[in-house]
């Protein structure tokens, strides 16, 4: 997840878990630390809206985080998640806050 994250992060992407995480050094460290065997994460976007430039753009829709609790059972959370993406100079989508 670590480098999933930190791959399709902006350069100075931001992410807010129990704190701000900036760039992707940070995003990476933090979900590394974080990660744990048994992790998953899916995410469905339910709306998608771009700029009319086309240079920014927007998600959001409902995800499910599952993992193994203390007693080793699998637990589960959802919630709601919202993405703005920025289209890089090579065309390609990243992340700025997640």
């Amino acid at each position: 997840m670590a480098e999933a994250f930190a791959h399709y992060a902006d350069e100075e992407g931001v992410i807010k878990r129990d704190t701000l995480y900036k760039g992707k050094d940070a995003i990476f460290s933090f979900y590394d630390k974080t990660s744990q065997e048994g992790v998953n994460l899916t995410w469905t976007p339910e709306f998608v809206d771009i700029s009319e430039s086309g240079d920014m753009a927007y998600t959001y829709g409902l995800y499910t985080y599952t993992f193994p609790d203390s007693l080793g059972n699998t637990s589960s959370t959802t919630g709601i998640f919202h993405t703005i993406w920025k289209r890089q100079a090579d065309g390609t989508w990243r992340f700025v806050w997640d």
